[in-house]
């Protein structure tokens, strides 16, 4: 039952003895309130249980009950109303019991007006604090519940505070799952949510993961983005951190069917090209065939190895990477298949190889077109027998692994050279996939650069909003020769470089400069063919001498002499 906001406060006073019945109720009405009153015990519950009011007063001693088993009584249904108890015989005891059980105040007999009015103002101004506070915590969790994402909360510890029903729809909590730690619900998307917070609270700042595929019990090829924020006291400690899961399949379903993707997994590509990648990548990883990813450096196909694990049914099983290049062939065999203590100098106790650590999962051998005969051979035999043998130990341990390989060497080549082993070549390239450079899916550049602008963004704290109109068109004149590693490189540069809200050519490395200027691919073979290229630029870029000079592929002062070689004016200026 809810009253009026502008109807007076509604008083309870329960006393055996009339005449201090009588002077609560003229005291308190006098004062503007809406008093009642009950001379024992059960009128007093009938009453309470009948309509709600602000603030009781009670008599310790009601006849043969007590003004305590009205408070106990009270507190089985509300917990908001204070409550002020009358006694003739203040004791200890008798405070503390009252206390316990959430007695507001009490006062002594006999009652002086102005005390009763001091203690009746002080209780009902408390009670309007709790129902502001209780009516902030109803529109909380009315707009909380309204929220088409999901929201999941936690505190310091980890510990789930609330969640929505979206959250639970789509992650498949209940409501037994708060109070649990977040280590201890069950997680679909293999702990991606767990360690999104976990981090969140640790390092007490927003993380956001766009796209992912979580695998739902009674929801296949969910897709949704995570972000989370810390929550924080006016101090700047973290008390806890909230989690927006945002239900993306739908759009992932639509930009699937227009072959329209933006992103998967934690690439970034709108290009034909690419989206034939991700079409290829979702067919791979349903399969445990193995895959040899063709590339040059900067291509991504690091990012690629991870969504075929992450998009098949290994992905809740580990992915072990090795880069082959950056080990020398004794670490590399000691990494790749173990040892035993004692096995060479240094072995000072047993080591479990990344092969056996990767069971049940994906070994990503990156550079695999570095390692040495004596590791091809070796690999070889594990590719063939699904087994591996410790330095230092003859017996072989079978192992549940999806070997996924990479290069930016011509293996072909190798092989014709002698310096690849022909039958480990084709045990790799059982299937190929070939990643494109950058210079050849330019169009990738415009979503990539809003990407990595965002991404360095919340790294380096800068508000960057974009760059300008000839930025753009210099990354998208320049060959990349670093690729999408390049690219991102690039971005970096220029959020350290730039404190404008747009980026102009002037915070762009040099070497992407040196591209644009090659737009124009200056070359003439006749001094008139010169001329009417450099006129057709001058004219192109409204004799911007320094664009011109840029569109040529010259310098500025190059451009000058020229101009007065030829005696070019520009028209508007001609007499």
């Amino acid at each position: 039952m809810t009253r009026n906001a502008d109807s007076p406060a509604r008083i309870l006073v329960i006393d055996d003895e009339k005449c201090l019945r009588f002077s609560f109720e003229r005291f308190l009405a006098a004062e503007g309130y809406d008093v009642s009153t009950a001379a024992e015990f059960d009128e007093a519950v009938s009453l309470l249980r009948q309509g709600e009011y602000d603030l009781v007063f009670s008599d310790i001693v009601l006849g043969g009950r007590t003004g305590l088993e009205v408070l106990r009584s009270l507190r089985e249904y509300d917990q908001s109303t204070p409550v002020v108890m009358i006694t003739g015989f203040p004791n200890v005891d008798t405070a503390a019991e009252a206390v316990r059980l959430g007695a507001y105040d009490y006062i002594s007999k006999p009652v002086v007006k102005k005390d009763l009015l001091q203690v009746a103002r002080s209780a009902l101004k408390y009670k309007q604090a709790i129902d502001r506070e209780a009516n902030t915590r109803t529109n909380l969790a009315a707009i909380f519940e309204s929220v088409k994402d999901g929201l999941l909360s936690v505190d310091a510890s980890g510990c789930v505070t609330d969640f929505n029903q979206a959250a639970s729809r789509l992650c498949g909590w209940s409501k037994d799952d708060r109070g649990e730690k977040i280590d201890a619900l069950s997680m679909p998307c293999a702990g991606t949510c767990r360690d999104l917070l976990t981090r969140t609270l640790e390092e007490g700042k927003s993380m956001e993961l766009k796209r992912m595929e979580c695998e739902h019990l009674e929801r296949a090829g969910q897709v949704v983005s995570l972000s989370t924020s810390p929550l924080q006291n006016k101090e700047g400690d973290v008390f806890g951190a909230v989690m927006v899961v945002r239900d993306e399949t739908r759009l992932d379903d639509l930009e699937r069917s227009l072959n329209k993707r933006q992103s998967f997994h934690r690439m970034i590509a709108t290009s034909s090209k690419m989206q034939q990648v991700f079409g290829l990548i979702e067919t791979l990883a349903q399969v445990p065939s193995t895959v040899l990813i063709l590339g040059e450096s900067g291509t991504g196909k690091e990012l690629v190895a991870e969504a075929l694990h992450l998009s098949g049914p290994r992905k809740n099983r580990p992915l072990v990477k090795v880069n082959c290049a950056a080990l020398s062939d004794t670490l590399l065999e000691s990494e790749l298949f173990g040892h035993v203590k004692g096995s060479f100098t240094g072995a000072v106790k047993d080591h479990v190889g990344r092969f056996q650590k990767a069971d049940g999962g994906t070994i990503f051998l990156d550079e695999i077109g570095d390692i040495s005969p004596r590791m091809q051979l070796r690999l070889l035999r594990v590719l063939q027998e699904k087994e591996v043998e410790r330095i230092g130990d003859s017996t072989p341990v079978k192992v549940d692994v999806r070997i996924v390989a990479a290069t930016n060497q011509d293996l072909e080549e190798k092989v014709r050279s002698g310096e690849f082993r022909q039958d480990l070549y084709y045990r790799l390239k059982v299937i190929t996939l070939a990643l494109p450079p950058l210079r050849e899916r330019k169009e990738d550049i415009p979503p990539m650069v809003d990407h990595f602008i965002q991404r360095y963004n919340e790294v380096l704290g800068r508000n960057l909003q974009g760059v300008d109109q000839e930025v753009m068109r210099a990354m998208q004149a320049y060959d990349w020769p670093g690729n999408v590693r390049q690219l991102e490189h690039a971005i970096e540069h220029i959020l350290i470089h730039c404190t404008e809200p747009l980026a102009s050519l002037a915070h762009v490395p040099e070497e992407i400069l040196q591209g644009e200027q090659a737009v124009g691919k200056y070359c003439a073979d006749s001094e008139e063919q010169e001329q009417q290229q450099i006129l057709a630029a001058l004219d192109k870029t409204d004799w911007n001498k320094a664009k011109a000079a840029r569109l040529l592929g010259i310098d500025r002062k190059t451009l000058y002499r020229k101009i007065e070689k030829f005696g070019l004016v520009e028209p508007f200026a001609q007499v």
